[in-house]
């Protein structure tokens, strides 16, 4: 049955990213683009994923899912180095590709080339992830 809804809801995510245009590398670019021919209209789509996400937090207290153990626990509210500099490896890649992970899953069938490349290069920089982090924090403790 947990199948069945991560399936469903998976399919629901990836759905709405391929009509919102957030699978649309130009589009995302123009909206990243402030400064150049801005398009604000990605802005509607990150509002209208933000409040329902808000909405759905506040009811997700003292509650249990229907599937699965239970709801994870709000983020802490802590700005460190491992963050930041993910903060900023993020929107770098984001801003030259035109796709973070979720449009990129969802354009896999369709985004040609390029699409399988950054896919690639995404699960390289998860995989690199935890041992460069571990390298950044021994160096920052010997400084």
């Amino acid at each position: 049955m947990r199948s069945v809804f991560a399936f469903l809801a998976g399919g629901l995510f990836g759905t709405g990213l391929l009509i919102s245009g957030m699978t649309n590398t130009t589009k995302v670019q123009g909206w990243l683009d402030v400064f150049g021919n801005w398009d604000p209209t990605l802005a509607f789509v990150m509002g209208g994923a933000i409040l329902p996400m808000l909405v759905a937090w506040q009811m997700t207290r003292n509650r249990t899912p229907l599937v699965g153990g239970k709801f994870p626990a709000p983020p802490r509210v802590e700005l460190d180095r491992r963050l930041i500099v993910g903060s900023v490896l993020f929107g770098v890649g984001w801003g030259l590709a035109g796709l973070c992970p979720g449009p990129a899953m969802a354009s896999l069938s369709y985004g040609g080339v390029g699409g399988i490349v950054f896919l690639i290069a995404m699960i390289a920089g998860m995989l690199a992830a935890p041992k460069l982090g571990a390298q950044l924090d021994r160096m920052a403790d010997a400084a």
